[in-house]
């Protein structure tokens, strides 16, 4: 296997501590432990996704994947702010046929499960003192960002536009995530821009390189080597990948997910703020496919999950899933069938051989 010192650009191995650029992205409800530590197994970042975890449980987690490997692991937390209030009238009218269906109330709605970063959790990164911490939806307040550096941590945040890049790094981030518009789950944006703004990876990475001159990790769309080669020829230091790993045997999604990955549902991947108020790149449901992809009904992120919960429950019970969401990216279909492992090796090897082959 190739050491750090074959690639091109060595900038990746002192921001990420691995042998390959290549970071398996934290997907909340597919990534986990054994994905994680496949990923650093095979020479990459592993990530846990934290979001809609308690403290006590990433601690866990961490701790499990020490105990099956050695290698950067990356802890990757929201940013969001939690809204004061919203009125969910609309939205619980817009849901009642389906609550009707399955003989529920919609008086039996939960609270949102997603929490930013808070005290709680910067306490967690201090004791378990990750490799990286990557953030989206911007950054927390500068004490607790501040904690987090002082941990020894590497900090990453997610961009989605050339003047979230500059915040970031105004902000004193040590690398920024270019997540293009082809990227599967939430879209990181914390400035507020239209949604029909956002640019595609490959004309957002190279922009985002000069506008900050800070090392770049590139997410969106990359499934296979070539993916990996273009980002890092066009100045990415690394890249992101997420949807790729949804078909490994570590992914935790369940079989209808998996299943329709393998279907042309895979390439009608939509952005929804059904699932959770936030705009997320996913897959097609009966959801999506009965209300339309975006409603402005949907309270803002993270309310509109709330709702969900107890027709996700209730669907599940009768074996279907038209209420979960399915998140992946645009190029699921070029992505090979590997376990985590093999398929972090195998994009490394070929994506060396193809930027070896331009020299």
């Amino acid at each position: 296997m190739s050491g750090s010192g074959a690639w091109p650009d060595a900038r990746f191995a002192a921001l990420l501590g691995s042998r390959h650029p290549i970071i398996a992205a934290p997907m909340a409800g597919a990534g986990g432990v054994a994905l994680a530590a496949a990923a650093i197994e095979g020479g990459g970042v592993g990530s846990l996704p934290c979001a809609m975890l308690t403290p006590d449980t990433v601690r866990e987690q961490v701790g499990e994947v020490r105990n099956r490997c050695a290698g950067p692991l990356n802890l990757n937390f929201f940013c969001h702010r939690l809204p004061e209030a919203a009125d969910l009238g609309a939205w619980r009218e817009l849901l009642r046929p389906f609550y009707a269906e399955y003989g529920l109330a919609p008086s039996e709605a939960e609270a949102p499960v997603r929490r930013p970063f808070d005290e709680a959790m910067c306490a967690v990164v201090e004791k378990v003192r990750p490799e990286l911490v990557s953030f989206h939806f911007g950054l927390p307040d500068a004490a607790l960002l501040q904690r987090a550096k002082a941990s020894g941590a590497r900090i990453l945040a997610t961009a989605t536009t050339i003047s979230e890049a500059r915040v970031l790094a105004g902000r004193g981030v040590d690398a920024i995530v270019a997540q293009g518009w082809e990227a599967g789950g939430h879209a990181g944006r914390f400035l507020g821009a239209p949604a029909d703004e956002q640019m595609g990876l490959f004309a957002l990475l190279p922009q985002i390189v000069d506008a900050t001159g800070l090392p770049v990790v590139a997410a969106g769309g990359i499934a296979d080597a070539r993916g990996v080669a273009a980002a890092l020829m066009l100045g990415a230091a690394a890249v992101q990948i997420g949807t790729a790993y949804l078909r490994s045997p570590e992914s935790l999604i369940g079989s209808a997910h998996r299943g329709a990955l393998e279907t042309e549902l895979a390439e009608r991947t939509a952005f929804t703020n059904l699932f959770s108020g936030g705009l997320a790149r996913g897959l097609p449901t009966r959801l999506t496919e009965a209300l339309g992809p975006v409603r402005r009904e949907a309270p803002p992120f993270p309310l509109a999950s709330a709702a969900l919960a107890p027709l996700a429950r209730a669907a599940a019970e009768r074996g279907e899933t038209g209420f979960t969401p399915m998140w992946s990216g645009q190029s699921a279909r070029p992505a090979p069938e590997l376990p985590a492992r093999e398929l972090t090796a195998r994009l490394a090897r070929e994506a060396l051989a193809l930027l070896r082959g331009r020299e």
